[in-house]
């Protein structure tokens, strides 16, 4: 909760009052349809009722639309603004290379929400520069200049040309996964990601990866994943034909082997059951309806503490005792 000196107008007390600001769950309705979110309220510092301060009403707007987004599939705006500074190219020239009208991209921008056509195309640029390459090539000549080609040229082929030690680690260990096991469906991927961060926090005492984790219903999701393998949805997600483990320290090797074996052995569903038994997740949907949608992120302090907790409870040693944890967790779904 934060208190604001910055006087509001109070239609109770029918003056400017200051008032006090605190994190609340609010729901609201678009195309027929109701959506859960995180938001804030204002209320005043006299009588206590709700008070109107623009900046807020507008943040709330933007976390209904983003939940909007969430639900039907739709790009998020935070991936919309970073494509631009990502391939080194403005929004009117990138509009042209898609061969859409000049505006397009700039409203995309600015909030309107795309089709769920171009919103498919977005999060395939944002998320594949070899994807982006072949378009840059292919809609190079709608471009008005060559110097907005040769810069994005450029910005592009360093992207691909990134190996493993400026590759996240979540990228890595997605790349470690898919290679290990034989078939892993989305929903086992986004879970197995969380156990290999609270495990590796638990042994060594600092986090992998910088990503938020977020309370989604079917468990802890890391949403740039989910849209990156969305579309397999219930399908297992294609194996790479190997993976270099030189890329990896022995300490994160060592998480990741006890993660396949102990934990990615059960279906998607079944860790599901055991992330909902789980605080992290828990305390983060706090008093969300069951099947609420929302985009609370898990606290990585939350998770930290919590398997820490699990390693002192059962008495691990090394990473291999994970599966003393897995197989209590499988006993009591």
């Amino acid at each position: 909760m934060e208190t604001e000196k910055t006087p509001a107008f109070c239609e109770i007390c029918r003056n400017d009052t200051a008032y006090k600001v605190t994190e609340t769950s609010l729901c609201g309705t678009l195309k027929g349809e109701t959506y859960y979110y995180q938001g804030k309220e204002a209320r005043c510092m006299a009588c206590g009722s709700l008070v109107y301060v623009p900046e807020i009403n507008d943040a709330n707007l933007k976390s209904l639309y983003d939940s909007y987004r969430r639900q039907n599939n739709i790009v998020p705006l935070e991936t919309v603004l970073a494509i631009p500074e990502k391939y080194a190219i403005g929004k009117r020239p990138l509009s042209l290379l898609l061969g859409w009208g000049e505006q397009t991209f700039s409203r995309y921008c600015d909030g309107d929400i795309p089709t769920k056509q171009y919103s498919d195309i977005l999060i395939k640029i944002y998320n594949d520069p070899n994807y982006y390459a072949s378009l840059l090539e292919a809609g190079k000549n709608n471009l008005k200049s060559q110097t907005s080609y040769e810069k994005s040229r450029k910005a592009v082929d360093a992207l691909v040309g990134k190996t493993g030690p400026d590759e996240p680690k979540i990228s890595l260990a997605i790349k470690y996964l898919l290679h290990q096991c034989e078939d892993i469906t989305p929903l086992a991927l986004q879970k197995a990601l969380y156990y290999i961060q609270g495990f590796y926090y638990a042994f060594y005492h600092t986090f992998l990866f910088s990503e938020d984790c977020e309370a989604w219903v079917h468990g802890p999701v890391y949403r740039d994943i989910y849209f990156r393998y969305r579309n397999y949805r219930f399908d297992p997600i294609a194996r790479p034909e190997g993976f270099d483990t030189s890329s990896l320290t022995a300490a994160e090797k060592a998480i990741f082997d006890s993660v396949v074996d102990n934990l990615c052995c059960y279906s998607g569903k079944v860790l599901e059951c055991f992330t909902h038994k789980e605080t992290p997740w828990l305390s983060a949907r706090g008093s969300l309806p069951v099947n609420a949608l929302s985009e609370h992120v898990i606290p990585q302090e939350a998770i930290g503490e919590y398997f820490a907790s699990v390693k002192n409870k059962y008495h691990m040693i090394n990473p291999n005792d994970i599966r003393n944890y897995a197989r209590s967790m499988f006993q009591s779904c």
